[in-house]
């Protein structure tokens, strides 16, 4: 007997807002499948807003307001029959998220859960990443995105640290980060990393998603530092224009790249890692995963 149902996960990013739809097929026997069905992504960009003054634009929460509209009548569409909706650095750093969530609720029924960075982290490591983490080998998971990088540091196939630093695509275009941040996560990873031997980096957003889909790589194969320098004085070479005509970017792409790219590099030298690998997953997927595994909590606690 096949059990099929359909989840959501609701991702508001500082760069990005993403609905997924994903169906869950449960087979007695056979391993539970995730696949994603729909992915929209919206760049609405809230942290331009909130990183220079404080609070999303009415510009911004009209476009919300429309965004989560839209995702609401998507996911009854399709069926789903549970999301969640989390929002991460922007929201969290935004004077009037509380009202602005309010409003959402109140215009569109959507409920969004503003999380920290440890939080987000944490939904992170809940999607397959042990698919491709080997119990012998060591991994510092880099997930870059447009307020914060988070890290969580993998060895034996068990975390032993993980830290949220507010370094992100969006703070860096807007000259928002001080060289100070800059050490302070530079001696994080340093000293997190020191005593463990031939580590690999694991790449987890758009940017490094966008750059891995380009190499030609197969799936499951990593990028090596070299290219990774050689791509990324590739990108430095044009213009933002250039980015868009030549390298067929998106015009919300262009731009973020260069600091993504940046960060990425920065973490494999401190890091003395020499390769990178790129799964498909990231914060959605994560939240896909966390409801599925809620469900079944609660089933296996009612039986």
């Amino acid at each position: 007997m096949i059990i099929q149902k359909k989840y959501a996960a609701i991702d508001i990013g500082s760069n990005a807002v993403r609905l997924l739809v994903s169906t869950i097929t449960e087979k007695a026997g056979k391993e539970t499948s995730f696949r994603k069905t729909s992915l929209v992504r919206v760049p609405i960009r809230l942290g331009a807003d909130v990183f220079l003054h404080q609070k999303i634009s009415e510009n911004n929460i009209a476009r919300m307001l429309d965004t989560m509209q839209a995702f609401d009548l998507l996911m009854k569409s399709h069926g789903v029959e549970r999301y969640k909706a989390c929002a991460t650095s922007a929201m969290r750093e935004a004077d009037n998220a509380e009202w602005v969530t309010q409003k959402i609720r109140e215009k569109t029924g959507v409920e969004i859960e503003i999380i920290d960075g440890s939080h987000e982290a944490a939904i992170i490591a809940a999607t397959d990443l042990h698919a491709l983490i080997q119990n012998d080998c060591n991994y510092l998971y880099v997930d870059v995105g447009g307020g914060s990088t988070e890290y969580t540091l993998y060895s034996n196939g068990k975390t032993v640290a993980s830290k949220s630093f507010k370094v992100g695509t969006v703070r860096l275009l807007n000259d928002l980060v001080e060289n100070k941040t800059w050490k302070e996560m530079e001696a994080w990873v340093k000293d997190t990393t020191r005593d463990f031997k031939e580590i690999d980096l694991i790449g987890s957003g758009g940017n490094i998603n966008n750059i891995f889909k380009t190499s030609g790589k197969k799936e499951g194969k990593p990028l090596s530092l070299a290219y990774l320098k050689k791509y990324d004085e590739l990108l430095n070479s044009y213009t933002y224009e250039e980015r868009i005509t030549e390298l067929d970017l998106k015009s919300d792409r262009a731009d973020v790249i260069i600091p993504a790219s940046k960060i990425y590099l920065r973490s494999m030298k401190w890091a003395k890692a020499h390769n990178i690998y790129v799964p498909k997953i990231g914060l959605s997927d994560g939240i896909i995963k966390s409801l599925y595994n809620e469900e079944k909590e609660i089933q296996n606690a009612s039986v």
